[in-house]
């Protein structure tokens, strides 16, 4: 019997976690990716892939040893600074066997992926318009006006999925809080002072309800800087008169923002090698879900937008991991994408509550970031069951 057609719409770590999934079971898979090549974009920061979840999804599709080789055991470290006085709250380092969750490049992670693929498995500089479904076959629309029909079409296009409103009319909801993202380029050697603050991991600092610093390493000597602002509506910017393409402008805005704070920590925005770029954070409603249509799925944002807190790769790589399982443990084409979303969308909800209760953990005093994640994992796992 001939392969059923399958496309999986965006290039992401868990659209191709999924494509390496179904080749690795012998189906064959179309990636759809808007983006022109590999390298047309910076992919972000760092990811901590989990041991149940993200590092079993790489175990499930054949990439563990790979992801191992790559991924920095040592970035697990985390300090936590009072904004004021630039003093030290919290440091944790992992011990030299804690692998629990290691941290890998976005760029690095994705490149891992997409060389495990078959070539020409993905197709480049092709933006969707929307899909449609009609008696299990999908057509998908692409934005010059031309379609192409499939017997799956998986949704792995974020969180403004192009192939969501085929399944659902839910849209993201803005969480109030937007993050601003910079960086520092070759950082031990043109920033010393700000490689020794930050450390091989990650750093936070805040004070009061101003919002918060984030920084965390990346390979090659780059480090990423967030600044976190809570409470503030989404066009911020234009409020107070600002184009966010004038890097003197935002970073003044930031600098008022958080006056009063230590001038080492401040340096971490004054000292950028680059612009800022705007993140406003949205989220899907907590147990977001569908009725099933036979042609369409979603998985990772596009199906359960959460929070930034550190699981959403991690579920984005499971669900894909799981949806190549399922389609390969099932002679039918449909049940195995029913089978998927019966693991997927109830998880999906247990993280969505685990999620809405990290803040609590996450105002205890002395909190640990490792207790944090695995507690979120073990109610999430634990709620799915």
């Amino acid at each position: 019997m001939s392969s059923p057609r399958i496309a999986v719409i965006g290039a992401g770590p868990g659209g191709l976690a999924a494509a390496r999934g179904l080749q690795v079971n012998g189906f064959q898979v179309t990636v759809l990716e808007r983006e022109a090549s590999a390298f047309a974009r910076w992919q972000g920061g760092m990811l901590d892939l989990h041991a149940p979840t993200g590092q079993e999804a790489m175990r499930a599709i054949g990439l563990y040893e790979r992801f191992r080789a790559v991924a920095r055991a040592e970035a697990q470290e985390m300090r936590m600074l009072d904004a004021v006085t630039a003093e030290l709250v919290n440091h944790e380092q992992p011990a030299e066997d804690e692998y629990y969750a290691p941290e890998i490049d976005r760029g690095q992670l994705r490149e891992l992926l997409l060389n495990s693929l078959t070539p020409g498995t993905v197709r480049w500089g092709h933006p969707i318009d929307g899909v449609t479904a009609e008696a299990g076959i999908a057509t998908v629309r692409f934005t010059d006006g031309t379609t192409e029909q499939f017997d799956l079409v998986i949704g792995a296009d974020g969180a403004w999925s192009r192939t969501r409103p085929a399944v659902s009319a839910v849209t993201p909801i803005y969480m109030g809080t937007t993050l601003v993202e910079t960086y520092l380029d070759d950082i031990d050697t043109r920033h010393p002072e700000l490689a020794k603050l930050i450390g091989p991991g990650s750093l936070a600092a805040g004070a009061g309800g101003a919002g918060m610093l984030f920084a965390q390493r990346n390979s090659g000597g780059h480090a990423r800087v967030y600044a976190e602002l809570e409470d503030i509506p989404v066009d911020w910017a234009a409020d107070a008169g600002i184009d966010l393409s004038d890097t003197e402008a935002v970073r003044a805005y930031l600098l008022a923002r958080f006056e009063g704070w230590h001038g080492s920590v401040l340096d971490l925005i004054r000292r950028n090698d680059g612009g800022f770029v705007n993140r406003p954070l949205y989220v899907l409603p907590v147990g977001h879900s569908w009725r099933h249509v036979p042609g369409v799925t979603l998985l990772g944002d596009a199906a359960h937008l959460l929070p930034p807190h550190g699981i959403g790769a991690n579920l984005a790589l499971i669900d894909g991991s799981d949806l190549a399982a399922a389609l390969a443990a099932h002679a039918d084409l449909d049940e195995g994408v029913r089978a998927y979303e019966d693991v997927m969308l109830p998880r999906a909800k247990a993280a969505g509550e685990a999620d809405a209760e990290i803040a609590v953990l996450m105002d205890a005093e002395g909190y640990s970031v490792n207790d944090v994640r695995q507690y979120f994992n073990e109610r999430m796992l634990n709620l799915a069951k």
